[in-house]
């Protein structure tokens, strides 16, 4: 699996969110429907305010409720961009806030979103139990390239950690 350990400055995710229900394989029709939802202006907007890597559309995962590890419950998820504007945001749009933290970020190329999905997995059963980090509570941040050939997409997932020690 690969990763790189990444220190990022805050930044905020503009977008839209919806609660769905936790899920582990094949495509999310809630994530489907909420991204068939986004306007062409909407989008048009949002990408404006995209100022850091990857100057793409994101994908977001938090406020998790327990239950999670046993696909149980919600979460709330948002599509947008990743900015470090301060201000100009439309209301229309949610925010979340994100502070300066450490990232495991873990890149994959595969079909979609299988791939994406297992390194989901392997991250959970795998790395994070024999590495020296630990979850952080923040977004789990998610992105894909081109997806016209769906049995060979790039994409990465982003997420939050600390030494286990504390350090």
């Amino acid at each position: 699996m690969d990763y790189k350990i990444e220190k990022k400055e805050a930044f905020k995710i503009v977008g839209v969110k919806k609660r769905i229900p936790i899920q582990f394989e094949g495509e999310s029709q809630e994530i489907i429907k909420l991204a068939k939802s986004i306007t062409p202006e909407q989008r048009e907007k949002m990408y404006s305010y995209a100022n850091m890597q990857p100057n793409k559309i994101v994908n977001a995962s938090y406020n998790f409720d327990t239950g999670r590890m046993e696909e149980k419950g919600g979460l709330d998820h948002m599509i947008g961009f990743l900015t470090t504007k301060e201000s100009g945001i439309d209301e229309e749009f949610d925010v979340v806030e994100v502070p300066a933290l450490t990232w495991a970020v873990f890149s994959s190329k595969g079909e979609f979103p299988t791939v994406m999905q297992e390194t989901w997995g392997k991250i959970a059963s795998e790395w994070l139990p024999s590495s020296d980090y630990e979850l952080v509570e923040a977004p789990e941040i998610s992105f894909t390239g081109d997806l016209s050939n769906p049995s060979n997409v790039y994409s990465e997932i982003w997420i939050a950690v600390k030494n286990k020690g504390g350090i």
